[in-house]
């Protein structure tokens, strides 16, 4: 038999539920509040089938754009050949989780009004900006360091066969 190509072929790890992670949802994830604009994972929970988007979307991150009584709708990119269309979706939030992905930008930004505060204070104007890495420093060599020439052992036919050095 050749294989299938229906909705959830293949699947069989990917929905399937974590080491130790079996029994009922948690009621945690019914009482999360999700707000338009919230970046969230789509992560399948394989024990709710009611929702559930297509295999695609799992462990893809999006953003709200709906707000519904038991479900959100989430925007996804998803690529297409040569072009990355913006994908609309409506999942149950049993499949979807807040992402992590935007605390470091939220810090950041917080860090970056406190130092504009303070340089603003001091009468100074400051930049934020985040700059690479440089190259590292220079640096001299001691006069009185001692130089070693490091050369190979020449390789030895005969003393090889005998069993080395």
């Amino acid at each position: 038999m050749p294989a299938g190509h229906g909705l959830r072929s293949r699947t069989r790890d990917l929905f399937a539920r974590p080491f130790r992670k079996k029994g009922p949802t948690h009621l945690t994830t019914y009482l999360r509040i999700f707000k338009i604009g919230d970046y969230v994972d789509v992560k399948v929970n394989g024990s709710i089938h009611k929702g559930m988007p297509h295999k695609f979307y799992h462990g893809r991150t999006g953003r709200v754009w709906n707000v519904t009584k038991r479900a959100i709708g989430v925007e996804v990119n998803k690529q297409v050949r040569n072009k990355i269309l913006k994908k609309r979706i409506h999942v149950r939030i049993e499949h979807v989780q807040p992402s992590r992905c935007h605390e470091e930008v939220q810090l950041r930004r917080k860090q970056n009004d406190k130092l504009k505060a303070e340089a603003k204070a001091q009468g100074k104007i400051i930049s934020t900006k985040r700059q690479p890495k440089g190259p590292n420093p220079g640096f001299m060599v001691v006069e009185g360091a001692t130089l070693e020439t490091v050369t190979p052992i020449p390789y030895d036919v005969v003393n090889d066969l005998k069993g080395g050095y």
